[in-house]
């Protein structure tokens, strides 16, 4: 097998031969310990294994020593096929339980198999060659992870690691890890005071502190002005509804896991949302449509909630409760591509107003189940793509991985540490207007479906700001900052001037604070610091007395003594022109 080690697809079958060695090293060292799963996975891979004991710092240093002697030995690796019987039973003989339920759910009659040595494991493949091509590796930590990601079935250990084809990316990878963890949102929340998760309150369920809060209204009031700028109407729905709005959407039926359990209200029983778009529809059904009318565009900042399992929560990038920057646009069959076309270039000029000018696309067709006509999916998928070829955007598509009432477009952004992370969607609908018959009036007279287009732009805005916090590691730009200058008095004498250009700067839009403490101006510089505050505000007796201020930037710059108000109207050009990027 030939590959170019550039290639994702040649990356994915290296980590995923490195994940069968790291299973046959595992078995060789600590016979007996049962074997779960180990994909590949966009930076890495992992196995899941069924041991008493609990893997240690020591172990896996023991493991990774075993894997490069599997390597060494350049083991050829083969595939083999079995009828499903004869692998059922091959895996009972040999105590492998997960591997046993695995199979019996599969309804293949035949099914394959990897061999390197004596290992043999169940997989589709591919893998390279031979154990000898997987030279560069390392392990990196062991997690608690539930079989099949259900905390009613035992508790695996989940050994990761990744591997690259020279040492050289190993090494790179290895220091984008470390920077990760420096960026961790998690700890930089906790540091700047902007959200928490109490137990108390339960797993999922974020609380804002004043400083996250105020970030998270910058970040809402922006995307309601733009939002207003493109031709949204806002709307506001409520957080729950009665169960049988949910059986009519089909969301009883394709997304239950995901729903909390019902509550009963007078007799009723009811839901808390996990989606808005259900009463959107209600809203555009209050009242017959024209043709003359469409489209609608309403838009609405909604808190939905979504059962999540406690294993896979993780900070606010997967929680619990959280709000969609959901919107509708309910259009005419011949109004579809222009709408698309529009949404995607709203999507661009948003991300960019963050800072986010790199990204993957992604145009998913058609699924094998499908609702609609084959005629209206290609009318659909014909738009998409042509809305993304007229913006000049490259795209991937993805086969078949379309949902099942329309296809979609996904953008995912590139951090700055090159990591991808899922935000923006356009989708079209073919289902819920059938479901709800979401109709209109046509030139003719006659009723015409509407078609339907979900759309988020940022997508969860919890996920989003964790994006942020990332992407900036906390320094986040002066229009998003919290605090975007702090004033510094250098003695008692100075707390007064530091006040009152404290007062005027607020009564221009500037978010300012004074630390009047009795500390050295070096302490109070280096707690700014930490706090990220973009201006540090140095006023001594020379600046009161001319009139300035003396201004070091959280980077460590020192440009000196400034105006006030030269100050004032530098930091809101550099704002406006943040914002209008």
């Amino acid at each position: 097998m030939a590959l170019k080690t550039q290639e994702p697809e040649s990356l994915e079958t290296l980590r995923h031969t490195s994940s069968h060695i790291l299973a046959q090293a595992v078995l060789e060292l600590f016979p007996g310990t049962k074997l779960s799963i180990g994909p590949s996975t966009e930076d890495g891979f992992y196995y899941d294994f069924d041991r008493e004991e609990p893997f240690g710092i020591g172990d896996l240093e023991k493991i990774e020593e075993r894997m490069k002697d599997i390597v060494k030995r350049d083991l050829p690796i083969e595939r083999s096929e079995m009828s499903k019987e004869e692998a059922i039973e091959f895996f009972r003989k040999n105590g492998q339980p997960y591997k046993v339920e695995l199979l019996e759910e599969i309804e293949d009659a035949a099914v394959s198999c990897y061999s390197q040595g004596d290992f043999i494991d169940l997989c589709r493949g591919p893998h390279l060659p031979s154990t000898g091509k997987a030279r560069v590796f390392k392990l990196l930590s062991v997690a608690g992870s539930y079989w099949r990601g259900d905390e009613k079935r035992k508790m695996l250990q989940r050994i990761y690691g990744t591997s690259f084809f020279t040492k050289e990316d190993l090494k790179e990878h290895l220091k984008r890890l470390e920077e990760a963890k420096k960026r961790d949102h998690r700890k930089i929340g906790k540091v700047l005071d902007l959200f928490s998760i109490n137990e108390d309150i339960g797993p999922g369920l974020i609380n804002w502190h004043p400083k996250g809060a105020l970030i998270r209204h910058i970040i809402e009031d922006f995307w309601k002005t733009e939002h207003f700028s493109n031709g949204y109407q806002l709307i506001q729905t409520p957080h729950m509804a009665k169960v049988h709005l949910w059986e009519t959407s089909g969301h009883m039926d394709f997304y239950k896991d995901n729903i909390f359990s019902p509550m009963e209200v007078e007799g009723q029983a009811y839901i808390i949302k996990p989606m808005n778009c259900p009463f959107h529809i209600q809203i555009y059904k209050t009242r017959q449509r024209s043709y003359r009318d469409l489209p609608f565009r309403w838009a609405e900042l909604g808190t939905v909630y979504r059962y999540e399992r406690s294993g896979v929560m993780h900070g606010l990038l997967r929680v619990r409760g959280f709000t969609q920057d959901d919107a509708h646009i309910f259009c005419r069959p011949d109004q579809l591509a222009g709408e698309i076309s529009t949404v995607l270039n709203f999507t661009v000029k948003m991300l960019r107003a963050f800072g986010f000018s790199e990204y993957d696309i992604y145009l998913s067709t058609r699924p094998e189940k499908f609702v609609g006509s084959e005629e209206n999916w290609k009318a659909a998928t014909d738009s998409l793509k042509g809305a993304l070829e007229q913006a000049g955007l490259a795209y991937q598509v993805d086969p078949g991985e379309g949902v099942f009432y329309g296809p979609k477009i996904d953008v995912k952004i590139k951090d700055c540490l090159g990591r991808s992370w899922q935000c923006s969607t356009i989708q079209v609908d073919f289902n819920l207007p059938e479901r709800f018959d979401v109709n209109f009036v046509g030139s003719d007279g006659a009723s015409h479906r509407a078609i339907m287009i979900h759309r988020a732009l940022l997508g969860s805005l919890e996920r989003f700001f964790g994006c942020l916090i990332e992407h900036y590691a906390g320094a986040f730009p002066v229009w998003l900052s919290p605090v975007q200058a702090i004033l510094l008095p250098i003695t008692d004498a100075q707390n007064g001037y530091a006040l009152e250009a404290a007062g005027k700067m607020r009564e221009r839009g500037l978010r300012v604070e004074v630390d009047s403490r009795n500390e050295k101006v070096g302490f109070k510089i280096r707690e700014a610091q930490m706090q990220k505050i973009p201006y540090m505000l140095v006023v001594g007796e020379k600046e009161e007395k001319d009139g300035t201020v003396s201004v070091r930037e959280r980077g460590g710059e020192n440009t000196g003594p400034i105006d006030k108000e030269e100050f004032i109207e530098k930091t809101l050009e550099k704002i406006r022109a943040r914002r209008n990027n």
